[in-house]
């Protein structure tokens, strides 16, 4: 450390770094999307309110005000804390930290953190629902690979009669 005892220049601003050439401006060309991976995740801001129907091939955090339908299979729809959604939600994967109003459809699991709150039905093969959750609903498990349940009609034989014993 200097003190103002000691003799010599002091240094306070580091020295510039040399200058490096500017390259080019690139060419604009046309962009190829690859297809969307599994990572890639939209979003819907506090500030936006969407009225209608969702769907696509990417996961979804919705923080936001969202009424309709969101319908995102195999990707993760997640209700943040500001988020409110009114709408039916199936993905595969859903998670609420705000508030939601509908039935919610997961073909793996959906989870309803401590802070969040859902008023619907739920059918997924798992669920989790953090204390201090909200939750009003019926719960419908699913088998993951399983298809739709079909009740098979069970044979019944016909009641004989039995003599009657004195």
């Amino acid at each position: 450390m200097w003190k103002p005892s000691q003799p010599g220049p002091v240094h306070l601003n580091p020295p510039p770094e040399p200058s490096r050439p500017v390259s080019p401006a690139p060419v604009a060309e046309p962009v190829h999307r690859p297809p969307v991976a599994a990572g890639d995740q939209a979003t819907i801001s506090k500030g936006l309110i969407i009225k209608g129907e969702i769907t696509g091939s990417e996961s979804l955090f919705v923080d936001g005000k969202v009424e309709g339908s969101i319908t995102l299979p195999g990707n993760r729809v997640t209700v943040g804390r500001n988020g409110q959604v009114s709408a039916s939600i199936t993905a595969r994967e859903i998670v609420i930290l705000g508030k939601v109003r509908g039935n919610v459809a997961a073909s793996d699991r959906v989870d309803i953190r401590a802070e969040g709150a859902l008023t619907g039905d739920v059918a997924a093969a798992r669920i989790s629902i953090e204390d201090g959750a909200f939750f009003k609903g019926g719960i419908d498990i699913k088998k993951a690979d399983a298809k739709p349940a079909v009740p098979t009609p069970v044979p019944v034989a016909p009641e004989t009669p039995k003599p009657i014993q004195p």
